[in-house]
């Protein structure tokens, strides 16, 4: 079954999400195409996907891959593999229901009206963040204030991980000159992205702290992410 819209979910050790969010973005409107990029889970992800797909065949995929290579690299993967298959909507979401899969429908209607690249923002008016403690909230904004000064881009929720790019934005970024595999990734794609004069357009999201499993973010992911940010404002995007 054919379709224009590609979601790609990085997993490592999603057991307890993996199904619940597959049979979510398969009941949408639209026609979603979903593709697991999965590290090598030990909890038995990639069996229960590939037991799904005989259930979603021809709309549900997944590459494997050997160890935990890092969030950049994973997404990566699920670019090339979308433009090789012709997709022209290409989402990012995570597996936890941290984003809720019903905004996909919207991130899509963004980029169908006119945006390149649409983003999940917490941070635009309509965006929330639930369950977070107010520490973790303040820190989060305040980190999106750091990199808008630090780069001079006009987007809110720079390190958000909710996205929809058109075929074309990803047509014109080098993935071997990505320089981040962690939590800067997020805010290089969105910079690479701006300095080549793409639109960018904020959409309104509410993102909810997972409920099944353990969250992948660390100090060392946090420490690149900040330091990442100023090595990012000297990159020469081609």
């Amino acid at each position: 079954m054919s379709s224009d819209s590609l979601v790609i979910i990085p997993t490592f050790n999603e057991k307890g999400n993996i199904e619940n969010i597959t049979r979510k973005v398969m009941s949408l409107e639209g026609n979603f195409h979903l593709i697991i990029i999965d590290d090598g889970s030990p909890d038995g992800t990639a069996d229960i996907v590939k037991e799904l797909m005989k259930e979603f065949n021809g709309r549900l995929f997944i590459i494997e891959r050997q160890g935990k290579q890092g969030l950049g690299t994973a997404y990566i993967a699920g670019f090339r593999w979308a433009l090789e298959h012709g997709y022209e909507y290409i989402f990012e979401m995570d597996a936890d229901f941290s984003h809720n899969p019903d905004d996909l429908i919207r991130l899509k209607a963004a980029c169908v009206n006119g945006a390149d690249l649409a983003v999940g923002s917490r941070y635009v008016k309509g965006g929330h963040i639930a369950k977070w403690d107010r520490k973790r909230v303040i820190m989060s904004y305040f980190a999106s204030i750091y990199v808008r000064m630090v780069l001079w881009m006009n987007v809110k929720d720079t390190t958000a991980g909710f996205k929809c790019y058109r075929r074309r934005v990803l047509e014109a970024i080098h993935f071997d000159d990505i320089h981040f595999i962690g939590y800067a990734f997020q805010i290089e794609m969105k910079y690479r992205t701006y300095r080549k004069g793409f639109k960018i357009v904020e959409v309104p999201i509410t993102f909810t702290d997972r409920l099944v499993g353990v969250s992948k973010m660390s100090g060392k992911i946090f420490k690149e992410a900040i330091f990442g940010v100023l090595k990012m404002r000297f990159i020469k995007v081609r």
